[in-house]
């Protein structure tokens, strides 16, 4: 390998656990290199509201939030299929910015700090030998003493692989469809509604330039039981709930199409895999009705670089950076999952999610309990 074809550190995916590890590597002095398999700026599937304990966090990488009037979140409004609502402060609370704005800032902030982005390139394997790994590429062949996996919810190498979730039988934790559509309608700045039905559930809070992000989540038997047509799907089984009816009705959609993902899984994932760091949901989904899954990928960013750099500085070995990022990770997120796996049984199902609301009615602050059970302190 040419010295340009070798780097210190390679990150597979350039999503926001990517994009942030990539820019903390290469302002330490790390030579790092990101591959991602789309071209910014893209849309993808997201409910595109972040806790504000990632504030600090984002805007110390170079992102300028607080010049962007952005949309500060602080009420959470939650319904079930038949109309019946619940409504609470969110603690902590959060704000709204779309995938398609911030990625796009993120790798130009990454670029300007003299990380390798390679866009339009897919990674087909990465194989480890002699203490350093190869990447083999659309895009070419490199090699990297440390690599990190942060390509989202399922990938090419998932399979290829045959990481343990990818060979779970269907279950209510897997085998699901995300739809996402950005919209202009009328609806609080400040609320964040989460909006069951039959099967799934709807998420719409506001993002940047006055537009709302309109996010749903359901399983694949819903859409075929349609047609596998989601406009028919929207159509009868969404709009049962009296909520999403009237978002549908009224709402100016801004896509011709919605951004689309299947095959999603909150199984239990491994956190280190062929000796890669996994990061964001590459290492473990917290269910979305949690809200908190954009926070949960910038924090494991910062946890595999602390891991990464006193392995490339010598002062651990790389068992011991494995073993102290798996350590790390589930004690920062792992009551999470578990808490977001045990909501996802009431949140889609018709008769619980009715019976939910209606026993969460007279404590509200029952609802703020849950929620900080799902989320973390400013990192």
């Amino acid at each position: 390998m040419n010295k340009e074809s070798t780097y210190d550190v390679a990150i597979i995916g350039g999503g926001l656990a990517g994009l942030a590890l990539s820019i903390l590597c290469a302002r330490a002095g790390y030579h790092t290199i990101l591959f991602e398999k789309e071209q910014y700026p893209f849309h993808k599937v997201c409910g595109e509201y972040i806790s504000l304990e990632s504030w600090n966090f984002l805007e110390e990488l170079g992102v300028p939030l607080s010049d962007m009037q952005l949309p500060l979140i602080n009420r959470v409004l939650i319904s079930s299929p038949n109309g019946k609502y619940v409504e609470s402060a969110l603690p902590l609370g959060g704000f709204g910015i779309s995938r398609f704005t911030l990625d796009h800032l993120m790798a130009g902030i990454a670029r300007r700090e003299g990380v390798t982005i390679l866009e339009n390139t897919k990674v087909n394997d990465v194989v480890y030998r002699h203490q350093a790994s190869m990447v083999f590429s659309s895009n070419g062949s490199f090699e990297a003493t440390v690599v990190a996996g942060s390509f989202g919810k399922r990938s090419n190498l998932d399979a290829k692989w045959k990481r343990t979730f990818t060979q779970v039988k269907p279950n209510p934790l897997n085998h699901l469809v995300g739809v996402k559509y950005h919209i202009q309608t009328f609806f609080p700045d400040d609320l964040i509604g989460l909006h069951n039905f039959e099967n799934g559930y709807c998420g719409i809070s506001k993002i940047e330039e006055n537009k709302y992000c309109l996010c749903y989540l359901t399983t694949a038997s819903n859409l075929r039981k349609s047609g596998n047509d989601i406009a028919e799907m929207e159509r009868t089984i969404l709009r049962k709930n009296p909520f999403l009816d009237k978002i549908f009705a009224t709402a100016r959609f801004l896509y011709q199409e919605p951004v689309t993902v299947s095959r999603i899984s909150f199984n239990r994932k491994t956190q280190v895999e062929n000796h890669l760091l996994m990061l964001g949901d590459a290492a473990g989904m917290i269910t979305p009705l949690c809200g908190n899954g954009m926070s949960m990928a910038l924090h494991s960013s910062k946890l595999a670089f602390e891991e990464m750099s006193q392995f490339l500085q010598g002062r651990i070995n790389r068992y011991e950076m494995e073993t102290q990022y798996t350590q790390q990770w589930e004690k920062q997120f792992n009551r999470r999952l578990q808490t977001g796996r045990v909501l996802q049984q009431f949140f889609g199902n018709g008769i619980l999610s009715n019976y939910l609301i209606a026993s969460l009615k007279p404590f509200p602050k029952l609802v703020s309990f849950l929620i900080r059970q799902t989320h973390g302190k400013p990192f």
